[in-house]
């Protein structure tokens, strides 16, 4: 049978259809293992080497193509009898290049929050790529609600749409206990990763039996920001360790027209909102639940922490507070349109990033007090692996790199030294150029996580260990609603005490499930 070409690229004969079934197998494993400048460097050798038409017409179709362009190639380019002989060549040339279906790309998914220090580790995994080829990293960056609700599913459901997640201190103990993660012990044993040198506490909180669930990306606590040239401007002196009267009288006095005294989360949810209001609570002498499990969402220290929270961004926060979390609040903050800002000692390094329009001119002090020594929170969000991933090694491989010692050196040397994750590894604060880059806020970080107490961060005990959330499965569920209630109450849709009312008939029903 004779083979007609009369509307293909001009090919006669077999050869050249092999020649270009080779050419569009060596693309494709080059496209999937990222070495795509390699590939063109190939074809314009045999372009120059042969002298084909159709070398440097693949070259200009792969220039501007993506891993559509195989199928373009054989639709387009390559009548029906000339696609099978191709197709046939891609094989044949995979083979004889020695490639097998082992080497195939993986792609891993990260599901991570779009704080700036994730959204560095997105613009670095070229890095990883280019160290583990064959390993393509695709990023999902969510909001911190958005992110919970997606990866609670995942997990619930053990969907496998995330080979590796971005989780809190509150996820992983229960997660890691009911096997939902990839138990990563035997991985961290790596004598070169040295899990030894992450925190103690922070260690300690990602373990279930001595076992290791998840590996911390960043540790923080919680710590009050201040614009030091608004507040000099006013002739004001913040102290090392205020108390809430005092942060109020402060906001009030520096409060103008264009800029909020005080910027505080007021967006609804557990982890939004509920983060610095559950601390308030807390050094008010309130709590979520007494020994008992009973709930105390409408006692009287509750009411009032509520309370003056509202009076506070009433009177001297920014406008329509429930819109506003950690990264509005950073926004607003390095714009200067607020003057103070108590959250997340990681925003500290954001605020002093050398791309900050307000690096140099913070000051950072310990969260604020009433009746408590302390009221700073103690949080880390951190990668691990969910047991439903398809790409264990991969993913596992990915954990490790992003929160390596090296990967903190890249950072630091590429992206600058203030923007180094902080309060994961010992190590980090031994290095000079951190040390220099962070003197504002890495001693106050450390002396404020060293100094709370997750067991019991109000007045009086309590039956499980956290600070601004209660370690049990039902508060993501109990936190959110609450919040939401709380929210409306900031915005004027409902008084404290209705809203509280509320919030204390769904705390007790999850209590109920603890007695």
């Amino acid at each position: 049978m004779r083979l007609h070409w009369k509307n293909s690229i001009g090919i006669r004969g077999l050869k050249r259809p092999l020649f270009v079934g080779l050419i569009i197998g060596v693309f494709y494993l080059h496209y999937y293992r990222g070495e795509i400048g390699q590939l063109m460097r190939l074809l314009t050798f045999l372009s120059m080497r042969f002298r084909h038409q159709e070398f440097d017409w693949t070259i200009s179709l792969l220039a501007q193509t993506n891993n559509k362009g195989v199928r373009m190639l054989f639709s387009k380019k390559v009548n029906a009898a000339g696609a099978i002989v191709a197709t046939s060549a891609l094989v044949l040339g995979a083979v004889g290049l020695g490639t097998t279906a082992a080497n195939a790309a993986t792609t891993i998914t990260v599901a991570t929050v779009n704080n700036g220090n994730m959204k560095d580790m997105e613009s670095l995994k070229g890095e990883f790529e280019k160290a583990n080829p064959g390993i393509t990293v695709k990023f999902q960056v969510l909001e911190e609600g958005d992110l919970r609700a997606k990866v609670t599913t995942d997990i619930a459901t053990g969907g496998g749409a995330y080979d590796v997640i971005t989780i809190g201190a509150y996820e992983v103990p229960m997660w890691g206990a009911d096997k939902k993660l990839v138990d990563l012990t035997a991985d961290l044993a790596d004598p070169a990763y040295d899990v030894k040198d992450i925190l103690p506490p922070v260690r300690a909180a990602l373990s279930v039996k001595g076992k290791q669930y998840a590996v911390p990306f960043y540790g923080e606590s919680s710590i009050l920001m201040y614009n030091k040239d608004i507040l000099k401007a006013k002739g004001i002196t913040m102290p090392n360790k205020p108390t809430w009267q005092q942060v109020a009288d402060i906001a009030k006095k520096v409060k103008t027209s264009k800029t909020a005294g005080i910027c505080m989360r007021g967006k609804p949810g557990w982890g939004d909102l509920f983060a610095p209001l559950t601390t308030v609570v807390q050094t008010f002498g309130g709590a979520w639940y007494d020994m008992k499990w009973n709930a105390q969402v409408n006692a009287k220290p509750f009411v009032e922490a509520v309370t003056f929270y509202k009076n506070l961004l009433d009177t001297a926060g920014e406008k329509d507070p429930v819109s506003y979390s950690f990264n509005e609040c950073l926004t607003s903050l390095k714009e200067k349109k607020s003057a103070m800002w108590v959250d997340a000692s990681v925003a500290a390094s954001m605020l002093e990033a050398k791309d900050s329009p307000v690096a140099g001119h913070m000051g950072y002090v310990h969260a604020p007090v009433y009746k408590t020594k302390e009221s700073g929170w103690l949080w880390s969000w951190n990668l691990a692996v969910p047991a439903s991933t398809k790409q264990k090694d991969a993913a596992v491989k990915f954990v490790k790199w992003a929160t390596s010692k090296e990967y903190h050196q890249l950072v630091g040397k590429t992206l600058g030294w203030a923007s180094v994750p902080p309060g994961a590894r010992t190590s980090t604060y031994a290095i000079p150029e951190y040390k220099a880059a962070a003197k504002a806020f890495a001693a106050i970080t450390l002396e404020v996580m060293s100094s709370v107490n997750p067991k019991q961060p109000g007045l009086n005990p309590q039956p499980w260990t956290g600070i601004q959330f209660v370690a049990i499965p039902e508060f993501q569920d109990v936190g959110n609603k609450v919040a939401q209630l709380v929210a409306d109450a900031l915005a004027g849709r409902k008084t404290v005490k209705a809203a509280l009312d509320a919030g204390q008939k769904i705390a007790q029903a999850a209590g109920n499930k603890h007695k």
